[in-house]
């Protein structure tokens, strides 16, 4: 199938919400996909806040290390911008990721974060 519709996985990794602190998505588990990007959407902003992005995997789900940096594509800038969307994609071997919002200063900002599994082994994609 020609369709995107038909060829992606879509998993709502973090509910859109005010984050105050630090914060883990859920783990995405890509069994039975290739590749993943995250939807990183942001609202308001409060107090300056500046949060980063970074992105964890493992192979039992259970335990997280930083991904290496060459595994990792990016629209977003070194501090979420309120109001905006950002993709970051993965292109490492592990079955589970998850993306870190870091706090680094400031009071809070609306985010929400959906993964996006692509290039499936059996499509069309339920």
């Amino acid at each position: 199938m020609r369709d995107l519709y038909s060829n992606v996985g879509v998993v709502q990794a973090l509910a859109p919400a005010v984050q105050s602190a630090t914060v883990d998505t859920a783990a995405i588990d890509l069994e039975g996909f290739e590749g993943l990007a995250f939807i990183i959407e942001t609202g308001a902003l409060v107090g300056a806040a500046e949060f980063s992005v970074s992105l964890q995997d493992s192979a039992d789900g259970t335990t997280f290390n930083a991904v290496d940096p060459t595994l990792v594509d990016s629209n977003a800038p070194q501090y979420l911008a309120a109001d905006a969307s950002y993709k970051v994609g993965y292109r490492g071997f592990n079955r589970y990721v998850q993306a870190v919002l870091t706090l680094v200063s400031g009071t809070s900002l609306v985010i929400g974060v959906t993964a996006l599994k692509g290039f499936p082994h059996s499509a069309p994609v339920a």
